[in-house]
């Protein structure tokens, strides 16, 4: 049996007829930039995270570039962030010319760790950007208050996470100063291609970065400041907002192969025998719909590597997200960190692998995978 790490026919074929329309009347208007195929994107994505505010935006990495601009962040400042994640977080902070802080994660959800952030705070401190990782966000409220004490931005990267909610029930991105989200085709609302979107309930924000968007131009041809060409094109907000009725369903059916899952594991006697690790959704005592959105299912083992050539090997697709934490990337060098300095980030690159978790996978599909695991540590 073959099964994909992600299979986005299955996802699009059900709703082909209403994303060919959707493309149809987008290329029949002729307006390709900014149109009202964006602005009603926009409203809406608003309104799904409890916002009051919605920019679209070229991708997921642009909003977070556009948002530490926003913020007016820049040589000299340093942010704080995580060395787990996608690259585009760290990588960001460093394009605007700032200094990257690393902060180790906490090992159960893979997020920083809030009780750390503080210590590595100093004057130079302009902004926090903790990222909602894998669909479940970050312990937000500490971070608030390390935020309100030495008043900084804070930037929620929840490119994996929208809809995913806190305590409280704040969804991902309305909880601090500016949230960013990703379309990347393979996140839960994907587009067919790059968009992005930042969310805030600053109206101050939301105009500066409005008119960031457009080479900081207000109005045209005449500039504030300068920006950058970070428009979200017409075509791929047609499709999301065909996408976007879907979502709930679909993250429902995300929720329900991830519960699967943990049944087939624990019932598979794996995590006595193996010692393998199964994804905590952490704040499900609260009885939040989106606690968690599963982005991604990940489970830890010691053997990963060994594991994911023998899933291979026999059709089942894997990812490891991420195998190598940013304070050992090479381009980071210069910032003087050294193996052992994020020993959760690091333990994490080397245990953690990704299963398929997309909504059409069927429980026969699910306990497939789960046999085959059981299969390689019997052997």
């Amino acid at each position: 049996m073959k099964i994909p790490l992600l299979d986005l026919k299955a996802q699009h074929e059900p709703i082909r007829t209403e994303i060919m329309n959707a493309l149809a009347k987008a290329v029949d208007s002729s307006t390709f930039i900014l149109g009202p195929e964006v602005k009603k994107l926009e409203s809406q994505v608003a309104s799904y995270s409890n916002t009051k505010f919605a920019i679209g935006v070229s991708s997921g990495t642009d909003a977070l570039l556009i948002s530490l601009m926003g913020l007016d962040i820049g040589p000299g400042d340093e942010v704080v962030t995580t060395p787990f994640s996608f690259f585009a977080t760290a990588g960001v902070i460093v394009r605007v010319g700032a200094k990257p802080v690393f902060v180790d994660i906490d090992p159960v959800t893979f997020n920083i760790d809030p009780h750390r952030i503080e210590q590595a705070v100093t004057s130079k401190t302009k902004a926090v950007i903790p990222v909602h990782l894998y669909g479940q966000c970050a312990d937000m409220d500490p971070i608030l208050k390390v935020a309100e004490r030495h008043q900084l931005g804070i930037i929620e990267d929840a490119a994996q996470a929208i809809g995913a909610e806190y305590p409280g029930k704040r969804r991902a991105g309305s909880i601090g100063k500016l949230g960013c989200l990703s379309f990347f085709p393979s996140k839960n609302l994907g587009a067919l291609g790059d968009a992005g979107m930042v969310v805030t309930n600053d109206e101050g924000l939301s105009e500066r970065i409005r008119i960031l968007r457009v080479h900081g131009s207000k109005p045209k041809y005449y500039h504030q400041f300068v920006g950058g060409n970070f428009r979200l094109d017409e075509i791929q907000a047609a499709i999301l907002n065909v996408k976007l009725s879907y979502l709930d369903e679909w993250t429902r059916q995300r929720q329900q192969n991830a519960l699967l899952y943990n049944k087939l594991f624990r019932e598979s006697g794996l995590i006595e025998k193996s010692g393998l690790q199964l994804p905590k959704a952490v704040y499900a005592e609260n009885g939040l719909k989106h606690d968690h959105i599963y982005n991604q299912y990940i489970i830890r083992v010691k053997d990963r590597d060994k594991l994911r050539n023998d899933l291979q090997k026999k059709g089942i697709g894997t990812e490891i997200y991420y195998p190598v934490p940013f304070h050992l990337q090479e381009c980071f060098r210069s910032l003087g960190y050294r193996e052992g300095d994020f020993p959760e980030a690091e333990r994490a690159a080397k245990e953690t692998l990704a299963l398929p978790i997309y909504p059409g996978l069927t429980p026969e599909q699910q306990k497939y995978v789960v046999e085959t695991i059981k299969e390689y540590y019997s052997s």
